[in-house]
């Protein structure tokens, strides 16, 4: 890992601040300034607070950008760092946290910068976890930032978990944006019909639910 700068505040391991595609969730598709927070064993750079506001500044110059990134390895475990640098910052563009949802506490502390709150919700987690997720959903709400929900189910998950967890989300806030990435267990396969069904019963359920393929990596990013 290297250090750019010395500095006294708060820093973040950070993978890299670069252009790219979103691979999941309600802005699939989207051409995104990413700002990938570093697992353990990544490859990162040290950052100051005010050098990722000169990056994303510089970045930001780009004319076809939708919309900001704060996503990687859980980047609210970095709320001081955040907080320091970007809660007050002036976005030209939408900014959007994409998280596991596992830290609602830290949410309201970037009411003022945050568009879009997404949470993944991952079938093979702990229920505490879906607890937690379920708990950033309503303080997004309450936050009046948009929030949505990723359910990504893996083989083996049921219709029925997935419909509990949209009966779920719809008491967590009703104004949830549910999408719903089907499993795909082979390239080119074609899609399990029971994935029409299913958004037919959850919008029984939950009004806005929507299906939307992955777009994989190389060109995919998150």
């Amino acid at each position: 890992m290297s250090t750019p700068a010395r500095s006294t505040g708060p820093t973040a391991a950070i993978a890299g601040i670069a252009p790219g595609i979103q691979a999941q969730g309600l802005w699939t598709g989207r051409r995104q300034l990413f700002v990938r927070f570093a697992a353990e064993a990544e490859t990162a750079t040290l950052y100051s607070p005010d050098m990722v506001v000169r990056h994303l500044d510089r970045g930001l110059t780009r004319p076809n950008l939708h919309s900001v990134c704060l996503g990687g390895r859980d980047p609210l475990s970095c709320i001081d760092f955040l907080e320091a640098g970007l809660a007050s910052w002036k976005s030209p563009r939408p900014v959007m946290l994409d998280c596991d949802g596992q830290r609602p506490e830290a949410l309201s502390r970037l009411s003022q910068l945050l568009s879009l709150v997404q949470v993944t919700m991952d079938f093979g987690e702990p229920s505490a976890k879906s607890e937690k997720a379920l708990e950033s959903l309503a303080v997004a709400a309450g936050m009046g930032c948009e929030h949505a929900i990723v359910l990504a189910p893996r083989e083996g998950t049921s219709d029925g978990q997935l419909m509990r967890f949209v009966g779920q989300a719809h008491a967590a806030s009703a104004g949830t944006k549910i999408v719903v990435h089907p499993v795909q267990t082979a390239e080119h396969a074609p899609l399990d019909r029971r994935y029409a069904a299913l958004i037919e019963e959850a919008m029984m359920i939950h009004r806005d639910v929507r299906l939307v393929m992955r777009i994989p990596p190389p060109v995919g990013m998150r």
